[in-house]
């Protein structure tokens, strides 16, 4: 059994370790209010973006239209995709970054299994470090955007994606990353950005669509909605991975700190329990010595 020098030295030691954890909880907490206000500014933004893209691939879908647009068109080969995987670049987060790459792993065994190539861009030093670690090759190593998403710098990336989209050198871009549903939950998605699918409408089903008339810049319109597209996505997405890490951060924190007021707690009774042993086996030598004495 320890010491009682040795269970003041834990006691002291694990104490100061619930400091800290309870520090790193407020600090996520206020980090995560400015991140949640971030998305909701920007949630119905991208929710609506979305929404029009897919309605107007509906549209031309089932009007026939010819559109000289890769975006909307149907791949029905696909050999090369881009791979977006967005984490965080700390630690202390709880699965918040494990949860994001196995789903990463499960894509990408999928895909090769299909004899997809695959362009793996990965923004967050979390993934980095493991896929370096395991021997996965990554095309575009990002450090810095999670953890501050800056629009300026995302679109340096999807921009180079969305080319070689245009230029036929990729079928698909899909981004892979843990988004905020709440305080307590995170969710792993998984987003086809190109080609844009229509939205899936039973035979019966009625359904309002966007009216798309054509004119002179049909197509340069298109094409500025697809790239105000994949642009606000790809942001978004880092916005919704940033409040998701700071929730699961402040969760990771929150069970730290109680699991150390627990072991406080059970090394408190030892060295209670130690102590008073060490008195009564002082009293018994007192006792035992006094008795021999008398003799």
């Amino acid at each position: 059994m320890a010491t009682l020098k040795e269970l003041k030295q834990k006691i002291s030691s694990v104490k100061n370790t619930q400091k800290t954890t309870r520090a790193m909880k407020l600090v996520s907490t206020a980090k995560l209010k400015r991140a949640e206000e971030a998305i909701f500014r920007s949630k119905e933004y991208a929710k609506k973006i979305s929404e029009v893209m897919r309605e107007i691939s509906t549209k031309l879908a089932s009007v026939n239209e010819s559109v000289n647009l890769r975006a909307f068109s149907k791949i029905n080969n696909v050999e090369k995709i881009d791979l977006i995987v967005i984490t965080a670049d700390k630690g202390l987060c709880g699965g918040f970054n494990i949860q994001t790459i196995k789903q990463t792993i499960a894509v990408i065994e999928e895909l090769k299994e299909k004899k997809i190539k695959i362009r793996l861009k990965v923004i967050g030093k979390k993934a980095i470090e493991y896929f370096k670690f395991v021997g996965i090759e990554m095309y575009e190593e990002v450090i810095g955007l999670s953890a501050s998403p800056n629009y300026e710098r995302s679109l340096e990336i999807i921009h180079k994606s969305y080319e070689d989209f245009v230029n036929g050198e990729i079928d698909n871009i899909i981004t892979i990353y843990n988004g905020y549903v709440n305080k307590l939950t995170q969710q792993v998605y998984v987003k086809e950005l190109l080609p844009i699918k229509p939205i899936e409408v039973e035979v019966n089903e009625t359904h309002e669509f966007l009216e798309v008339e054509p004119s002179e810049d049909y197509e340069t319109i298109l094409e500025t909605l697809v790239k105000k597209y994949i642009e606000y996505s790809l942001y978004y997405a880092l916005l919704d991975s940033l409040a998701a890490e700071h929730s699961a951060r402040m969760q990771a924190m929150d069970a730290a700190t109680n699991n150390a007021k627990e072991m406080v707690h059970r090394l408190t009774l030892d060295f209670n329990k130690a102590r008073q042993e060490a008195v009564t086996r002082e009293l018994i030598e007192i006792v035992t010595a006094i008795e021999a004495m008398k003799k």
